[in-house]
Order: C-alpha cells, then structure tokens, then sequence
C-alpha cells in the first residue's frame, strides 16, 4: 500500500510539474539535471587554444538539443531583420531547420562571415555543436576592416579561427539571459550591455537579435568582435 502511494504521488507530482511547463519528468526518486555544457568543457572539446593552429574539428555535439522557452521562441527583433529574406532557406522559418553554418549560408546577409568561417575550416564544427549562441557579423560589418587587413587575417588560420571562436558561447541565450559576461569558445570572455531589444556586445550593436537556427541562436551585430590580446 505504501508503495502504490508514493507511486501515485510521484504520479501527481509529475503531472504538475507538466501542466506548469517543465520539459521531463523522470520516474526515479531523483531527477537529472541536463545543464548546458560550460564555456571551459566546451572550449577543451573545440579543441583550440590561442597558440594552436586553431582546428576545432574535435568539437563533440550533444545527443539532443535543449529545450526552448517561450523567450526564445519569440520572434527575432531589430531594424535590420527587414533584410533577411522573407520566404526560402534564408529566412528566419528556413534558418530555424537547418543547423548555424548551413543557415548562415543561405542569408545574403551574412555572406562574408560565411566565406571566413569555410576558410577557416569551422563549417562542420559549427554545424555539429549543440546549444551554442554565435554573434555574427553583417557583410558591413566586416566591410569597416581595411580590405588588406581582412585579407592578411583570412591568410592566417590560426587567428581567424581565434576571432571567429570568439563570436562564439556556450548555451542559447535568450534575450532576457543576454546582458552580462559570458565566456567564448575562444577562451576570452565578451561583455553583454542592454535589455529588452536594444543591446551592444563589447561595441557592436545587435541589429538583428534572437535569430532561431536547429542548433543555436544567432544575434547579428554590426561589427567584427575581436579577443582581448593575449
């Protein structure tokens, strides 16, 4: 009797925990936490360091995406979210079925940071992570670098790689989790500012934000970010 009452309860206690929005519920006496990983696993599991060649085709991916909340589910803000393509691959419903580096591909907007991530050999890596925010520059974005500058860093792996890894945390940030420091796949840390729709990462101002692609969220900004000097 005992145990058909702490099933039943256990039962009780599940279906509440449903009707208020929690994605699982586990049968055991105790639940599992399915935390995202941190910045630190998740940067030794790109494999990259500041010194190194910067290959992070060891980035292992998660067996299943996390749960989205109704925050990032809403829809993508900013002025320049006019320029993504209403219908097709790259828009944002064409966006949200395809892994990042794919989604990317396919928005006109972002065809220059595309070019920078193949070239650096993280189209695979990108696409294979789980739950990760990237924070990617517009073609005039990275049209405010000095063409023989861009031209001279996507000529070196190794720190394009770094600055690309940059724009890069662990997790999918929503709106309301995006002001505040987080730690990048490259190691440094980037510096949030804002709330509600009007946000700046370091210097850059977010243009387009909450954009929804099968593995990440992406906030478009108007300028490169660059890692703290080592």
């Amino acid at each position: 009797m005992v145990a058909v009452r702490s099933k039943t309860v256990a039962a009780l206690v599940c279906s509440a925990a449903i009707a208020a929005g929690a994605s699982a519920c586990s049968s055991s006496n105790s639940s599992k936490s399915t935390a995202m990983p941190t910045s630190a696993s998740t940067t030794q599991a790109v494999g990259s360091s500041s010194n190194s060649t910067g290959s992070t085709s060891g980035m292992s991916s998660s067996s299943s995406s996390p749960s989205m909340t109704g925050a990032a589910a809403a829809a993508p803000f900013g002025a320049a979210c006019s320029a993504v393509p209403a219908s097709g691959a790259g828009s944002f419903t064409g966006m949200a079925a395809d892994p990042v580096g794919t989604a990317a591909s396919n928005n006109p907007v972002l065809s220059t940071l595309v070019t920078a991530v193949k070239t650096a050999g993280l189209v695979d890596t990108l696409n294979s992570a789980q739950g990760v925010t990237v924070f990617a520059p517009t073609n005039d974005a990275f049209a405010k670098i000095p063409a023989d500058t861009l031209n001279a860093v996507l000529a070196d792996k190794a720190k394009l790689t770094k600055i690309l890894t940059y724009h890069v945390v662990a997790g999918r940030l929503t709106p309301d989790q995006l002001a505040g420091t987080h730690a990048t796949l490259e190691g440094g840390k980037v510096t949030v500012t804002g709330s509600g729709e009007s946000f700046k990462v370091g210097d850059a101002n977010v243009v387009c934000g909450n954009v929804q692609t099968a593995n990440a969220t992406v906030y478009i900004v108007d300028s490169v970010l660059m890692p703290p000097a080592s």
